[in-house]
């Protein structure tokens, strides 16, 4: 079977994302690699595979069902974090895996402790604060009741970590809630200190925080779209401009390509519209080459009209109505083309590239959002 698309994604930029990240926060922090959202369109499985041949040995999944993928797609018995979604009924099993998870509420907590005193060993766990995100994690009003609760069922769990999530560290204009929501943490984390409950590793640092608040790097940081080789937003990227090398202003490399080929070429006289409704009419003789990808492939309906391939190591914009399963790509300038050739949607081609914030410049979706649409299905392959 033959897609019509496929994503290549390279194991040595990633390799040079993991360097660059290892050289901001020194040698002993762990970096726990996110696979959140297939591995943000990467692909799970793909990328457990070059995370653990580029070092890596932990891995931070938003829920079971991802969890559970990382661990059948590792070869090296990395350590597993679920931050998010889990069922009840998942406890028994995950803890006989040894797959961690974050405990966010007293409901959770009591019933991996009772799962844990049921099959006769202890939970990894991560407690999550609320610091000021206001999406979970244990409330400071809750701090005397939790150290109670944590004091009695010791034996039960192992306190794997003390985390939080930040609310934008990726935007100044949250510059002041993070710093706030920062010392709220210590506060947590002192408090517990002075009541014994104490942590393996305290962690706290999302991508962002990591590259622009080196307060959060402690004994782990949790990088998603950075180890793609993207920075969160252009004002991170602007944060750390100032101190990046000379002769090496972007030390971020771009995992991800995507690829399809030419399926069919169309004459349209000047006059005609193309595609669905009236939305693009020819000013003139066209040629036009009909590329099988469209929004059921994640080629977003935005893009209609405005969105651009490179096809002969040349920019061709897409005219008419992106449809759900093709588009039409204006190739009038070009000579010798056929059927079969390359189509690049995300990547390089010859001198040329279009990257995925081209996308989010002409959709206003984030280059998160693009990423994790990217259909499931669509082949990935691993370049070394």
């Amino acid at each position: 079977m033959i897609a019509t698309s496929f994503l290549e994604i390279s194991a040595k930029a990633y390799r040079q994302n993991i360097r660059y990240i290892r050289s901001e926060i020194g040698p002993k922090p762990t970096i726990s690699a996110v696979v959140k959202g297939n591995a943000y369109g990467h692909g799970i499985a793909e990328m457990v595979q070059i995370a653990e041949k580029a070092g890596i040995r932990h891995f931070s999944a938003f829920s079971s069902d991802e969890a559970w993928l990382v661990k059948h797609n590792s070869s090296k018995n990395s350590e597993i974090m679920i931050l998010g979604m889990l069922y009840h009924e998942e406890l028994e099993a995950l803890i006989k895996a040894e797959i961690s998870f974050y405990v966010f509420d007293f409901e959770r907590l009591e019933k991996t402790v009772e799962v844990s005193k049921k099959i006769g060993k202890a939970a990894k766990i991560h407690i999550e604060l609320e610091t000021g995100f206001h999406r979970t994690g244990f409330e400071w009003e809750e701090r005397e009741k939790l150290v109670q609760f944590l004091q009695k069922t010791k034996e039960h769990v192992i306190l794997e970590g003390l985390c939080t999530h930040y609310a934008g560290a990726e935007s100044v204009s949250n510059f002041v809630r993070v710093k706030n929501q920062i010392s709220v943490y210590y506060r947590f984390k002192d408090y517990l200190s002075e009541n014994h409950i104490f942590f393996n590793r305290y962690h706290t640092a999302c991508s962002a925080a990591t590259l622009i608040f080196p307060e959060t790097i402690m004994d782990m940081v949790r990088i998603g779209i950075a180890g793609y080789g993207f920075w969160p937003t252009k004002e991170t990227y602007f944060a750390k401009l100032k101190d990046l090398s000379k002769t090496n202003k972007n030390p971020l490399r771009r995992l991800i390509s995507w690829k399809s080929q030419i399926m069919s070429l169309k004459k349209v006289k000047m006059g005609e519209f193309v595609g669905y409704g009236n939305s693009f009419m020819a000013l003139k003789n066209m040629k036009l080459a009909i590329v099988p990808v469209g929004y059921g492939h994640g080629y977003s309906r935005l893009l209609s009209n405005s969105g651009q391939v490179l096809i002969g190591g040349q920019h061709c914009q897409v005219v008419g109505t992106v449809t759900m399963n093709a588009i039409a790509v204006n190739i009038t300038q070009l000579k010798n083309v056929q059927v079969g050739d390359e189509v690049v949607l995300i990547g390089k081609q010859k001198s040329k590239e279009i990257t995925v914030a081209s996308f989010s410049e002409s959709t206003q979706q984030v280059n998160y959002e693009l990423l994790t649409r990217l259909p499931k299905d669509i082949p990935r392959k691993i370049i070394p």
